[in-house]
């Protein structure tokens, strides 16, 4: 037994339970390949001022989730709490805004880290897949971008989420609504820690979860009522395109999201089956980020939905993701002769396309076949030495149990055409 464990509020992704996690990162993956998005991946850990300035001064992930460090040369740091800051921090790095390509249209797959509690669908160190369109300011790629995560979850088997939809106003209308939200909390009973956030950005206290705060936002003012003509001209055809694609959404004037970022068009995906911790994924509009990180002006869009989340999701629905067999065939050799020959064949094999495995370490057949069968290989090779003797190697169906003689060099052929 080691000393060592996984640090508090992590895990470890381990077969066979990590193919969940791979068919979800591919299912999530598929429709964003399919729709101009190409892969980007940026460092695991950045400048801790890229996140100050663009995730926000006041937020939580700030103020008390980072990772920070400072190196040998004294460069503060921090291991990411989240990617879209990072991803357009690549992308105006590399002038692809330049390349006369807008929007530059990238997706991710990674870890991210953050310092909280850790409980049941929360943790330390966690994974995502997001997407972000940069350089367009159209409520047309707001809908592609909802209509592709609610494919990816359909996709997977899900049925049970939900996704909210609101309008955070922008840079003309929302200064309005701030104010007067400010002087609504200025007269609610907060501790200073809250009212102090409501200071420099009163949005994030309508995203506090305790019950003994929300209780009193229940006459809270509602953004949706201080839009300016246009944010209500965009955020209706934001509704009405996802509308005409078939996508089922509810309207959630008092959804917000945790980050300073957002302006605009902001949805969130929950699924009710995972208690408290009801988010798998979330995004929106974020057209002033850009600047705040030093870049010009290139307004965005993009959305973030949790690895391990969507995987607690298909569970809460019992459904049980379609991955396919590691191995196709696993060869058994009785004796050195055996072994190096099978050994040759299951390499050749491989380089056919074909998912082989081999039984290592000198096993009897017994052993042997409870590996076959633990591998899950739809068929099995058998080779002893009066196979040997007569040129064939015995050919096992692990479904049906039938069993074959063929010809050593006739291996490759048939499993070919026997799996298609």
């Amino acid at each position: 037994m080691s000393t060592f464990k996984a640090p508090k509020g992590t895990y470890d992704l381990l077969p066979p339970d990590s193919a969940k996690f791979l068919a979800v990162r591919e299912a999530i993956a598929a429709p964003l390949r399919n729709s101009g998005y190409g892969y980007i991946e940026t460092p695991g850990f950045e400048n801790v001022e890229l996140f100050a300035r663009g995730v926000g001064e006041s937020t939580d992930i700030v103020t008390k989730e980072m990772y920070v460090f400072e190196t040998k040369g004294g460069d503060r740091l921090a291991l990411r709490p989240e990617t879209t800051a990072p991803v357009l921090r690549a992308v105006l790095e590399a002038n692809l805004h330049k390349a006369g390509n807008l929007p530059v249209k990238v997706w991710y797959s990674g870890s991210q880290y953050r310092y909280e509690r850790p409980q049941k669908g929360r943790y330390r160190h966690f994974s995502q897949v997001g997407a972000e369109a940069i350089g367009a300011e159209d409520p047309a790629l707001d809908a592609e971008l909802i209509i592709l995560a609610d494919q990816s979850y359909r996709a997977l088997g899900l049925r049970n989420f939900r996704i909210l939809l609101n309008s955070l106003g922008d840079q003309e209308c929302r200064p309005v609504y701030r104010a007067a939200l400010q002087d609504f909390l200025r007269g609610l009973d907060l501790d200073e820690d809250t009212l102090r956030r409501a200071e420099i950005n009163p949005l994030r206290v309508l995203d506090d979860k305790r019950p003994d705060v929300q209780k009193q936002l229940t006459d809270a003012p509602l953004l949706r009522d201080y839009l300016c003509d246009a944010c209500k001209a965009y955020h209706e055809e934001v509704r009405e395109l996802i509308t005409a694609a078939g996508v089922v959404f509810e309207d959630d004037p008092k959804l917000v999201r945790g980050l300073d970022y957002y302006t605009r068009t902001t949805f969130e995906f929950v699924h009710d089956g995972l208690g408290s911790q009801s988010a798998v994924g979330g995004g929106g509009r974020y057209d002033g980020l850009s600047e705040m990180i030093g870049g010009p002006s290139l307004p965005s869009v993009g959305w973030a939905l949790g690895v391990d989340r969507t995987v607690l999701a298909l569970e809460a629905e019992g459904i049980e993701p379609d991955i396919p067999s590691a191995t196709s065939v696993f060869a058994v050799p009785l004796g050195e002769e055996a072994r190096r020959i099978l050994f040759a064949k299951v390499t050749e094999l491989r380089k056919n396309g074909v998912a082989a495995d081999f039984s290592y370490g000198g096993k009897g057949l017994k052993a042997a076949m409870k590996a076959a069968n633990r591998s899950g290989a739809r068929y099995t090779l058998v080779l002893g030495e009066r196979d040997l003797a007569e040129g064939v190697v015995q050919l096992k169906d692990m479904e049906s149990g039938e069993q074959t003689a063929i010809g050593v060099n006739e291996i490759v052929a048939e499993l070919e055409s026997r799996l298609g």
